[in-house]
């Protein structure tokens, strides 16, 4: 990690945006409007520094998960807690006045997204510090404290050449709610859940041993941003056009039910598998008629879905289920993308695929709860 930031700026300042209580849809909208100012095409490539908390409780996934595999729908609607989808990676949360997020836009790097994670995590890090919580990375894109996940960490980058980086920090956390809204194995363990979240998960307040405000961690993190990368933190406000911006995009996106269940795999005649990759479980979802392959949809908690799974998606389309065909094509795509795969083992995608495939053509439902992992069960790498 070098003292300098690998990514532009051209302020020696950056906009600070503070607020509270935002709705579901309407926090994320914020977030990607803020986005326009610092496209390549935008006259002033100011970056901005937004640390916010959302109205409790709100339920968000990630982008490339699967919204009914992630969470209760009726739980939520019984809870009334709202529920959206980030533009960035990663697992499924519960947000509220006990979670602090960050959001920082800013122009896009040529870093690796994994690399300019890091990075730009460094500026919690730095404030956590300040803190007295140290804080190191760990997992796929989270952070450790204690040997436990304290802050999960995402990316979007759009077309027009803007960034967000994405962190939801634990300050503290509600954990027999958010095991009710959330699908998470440990509600199976019943009274031994909240035990199983805590061995995994902690807070801010559990590394201080005290009832730290959320202000006093908004201070702290802003602090640590402007240490790490050298720039001064001015107050300010969303502009008029972001502000209209946002209010669109929670029309046209954030609240729509398209937007929400984008990930949707199609219920009928569609038949779902498993298996490992170096970032965790994937979940492959097929729909088929007859022998042949209708789509094929890979959903698990990326920042990035892996070229390689965006390539079977495509290649595998009007394929027949059968194993050496399936084999020759995840062989080929692994010619392909030997970098950028998404799965270690070609056996384990061909075995997925074929079994996800034998039940589209039993016409079994997809079953909408993962079997292991989520935000909150930070997923070991698997060496196999």
């Amino acid at each position: 990690m070098t003292d300098r930031a690998s990514f532009s700026v051209h302020q020696h300042d950056w906009r600070l945006l503070v607020d509270d209580d935002a709705g579901a849809a309407e926090g994320l909208a914020l977030d990607e409007a803020l986005m326009g100012g610092v496209s390549r095409e935008a006259a002033e490539r100011r970056p901005t520094l937004r640390l916010y908390t959302y109205a409790s409780h709100a339920a968000l996934v990630g982008r490339y998960q699967t919204l009914a595999a992630e969470v209760d729908l009726e739980a939520c609607a019984r809870t009334g807690t709202a529920v959206s989808r980030r533009p960035t990676g990663g697992g499924a949360i519960v947000m509220g006045a006990g979670q602090l997020g960050v959001a920082l836009t800013l122009p896009a790097s040529a870093a690796r997204p994994k690399d300019l994670i890091v990075e730009l995590g460094q500026g919690v890090v730095t404030g956590l510090a300040k803190l007295g919580v140290a804080a190191e990375f760990g997992g796929k894109n989270d952070l450790i404290a204690g040997g436990r996940k304290i802050a999960g960490l995402g990316l979007y980058a759009d077309e027009q050449g803007g960034l967000l980086f994405h962190t939801s920090l634990l300050v503290d956390l509600d954990v027999p709610f958010m095991l009710e809204v959330l699908r998470v194995p440990a509600a199976k363990l019943a009274d031994k859940a909240a035990l199983a979240v805590g061995e995994r998960v902690t807070t801010v307040r559990r590394e201080l041993g005290s009832p730290i405000p959320v202000g006093e961690v908004r201070a702290a993190v802003a602090d640590g941003f402007a240490f790490r990368f050298g720039v001064a933190l001015e107050a300010d406000h969303p502009t008029e056009a972001e502000e209209a911006r946002a209010a669109e995009l929670v029309r046209s996106k954030y609240a729509h039910d398209r937007w929400l269940h984008e990930q949707q795999a199609q219920p009928n005649g569609t038949g779902t598998a498993v298996f490992r990759s170096p970032e965790g479980t994937v979940r492959v979802f097929v729909a088929a008629q007859a022998s042949l392959t209708k789509s094929v949809m890979f959903s698990g908690d990326f920042n990035v879905l892996p070229a390689g799974l965006q390539q079977l998606e495509v290649d595998l389309r009007w394929r027949r289920l059968e194993p050496t065909t399936v084999a020759a094509l995840v062989g080929e795509v692994r010619r392909q993308f030997p970098d950028d795969l998404g799965w270690q083992r070609d056996d384990d995608v061909v075995q997925a695929l074929l079994e996800a495939g034998s039940r589209a053509v039993g016409h079994e439902a997809a079953h909408p709860v993962r079997p292991e992992g989520s935000c909150y069960f930070p997923e070991a790498r698997s060496t196999s």
